[in-house]
């Protein structure tokens, strides 16, 4: 699989400090990018939302606006699930990269990371998702596991996909082993299962054809 820090672009220089509103203006209204990299004499100070600099003076310099910049970045060794999180918590397509040494290397958009995301066995890789649901203080992702080998299945991955102050839910995908034993093992843990399955629907379909018979006897 390919490594994340070949998707660290330099396609566009980062911004000057020194660089007035002006031309930061014109290089917004060309490109569609939510923030862009500062950098004063080589040195990474934040990022310049597009947003911002619209009510900013023409004439100003990008450095006259250092308290507005946003400092967020991810490194090199970063990990790319963490680097989408960077991505998320600042509502940005579009995130600077650092070395170890706070040395300004380049950036990642938010496409390259997501077709890097689509990359992953999570998504490639041919199984089934399951969606379970449990109360926050009663769920155990080695049990959740141990469920899912017992029954000769592969995790391909897991997350928690929603969580409040009483239950979490969890995402996982899965290959090999039989779907409905893993569910029916679930449900046997007191898991719901929040996710629609061919087996469930055979299943409900039965019954449904049961009651309608019921009702048609009894008539």
């Amino acid at each position: 699989m390919t490594e994340i820090t070949e998707y660290i672009t330099n396609d566009f220089k980062a911004i000057d400090s020194h660089d007035t509103i002006a031309v930061v203006q014109e290089f917004f209204d060309e490109l569609h990018f939510s923030h862009f990299p500062v950098i004063e004499e080589g040195i990474y100070i934040g990022s310049i939302a597009s947003d911002d600099i619209e009510t900013f003076d023409t004439d100003k310099e990008v450095a006259d606006y250092r308290f507005t910049l946003e400092g967020f970045f991810t490194r090199t060794n970063t990990i790319w699930l963490d680097v989408l999180e960077v991505f998320a918590k600042n509502h940005t397509n579009l995130v600077p990269v650092l070395d170890e040494n706070n040395k300004y290397v380049g950036y990642y958009e938010i496409e390259d990371i997501m077709k890097f995301f689509h990359e992953t066995p999570f998504l490639k890789e041919p199984g089934g998702i399951i969606v379970v649901k449990k109360p926050i203080l009663d769920y155990s992702m080695s049990q959740i596991t141990q469920i899912v080998e017992s029954n000769n299945g592969k995790l391909l991955g897991l997350f928690i996909s929603d969580a409040d102050v009483e239950s979490v839910q969890i995402t996982m995908k899965i290959s090999l082993g039989a779907m409905n034993e893993i569910i029916q093992t679930f449900r046997r843990y007191n898991y719901e299962i929040i996710s629609e399955h061919q087996e469930d629907n055979y299943i409900n379909n039965l019954k449904e054809r049961s009651d309608y018979l019921d009702k048609y006897l009894n008539i």
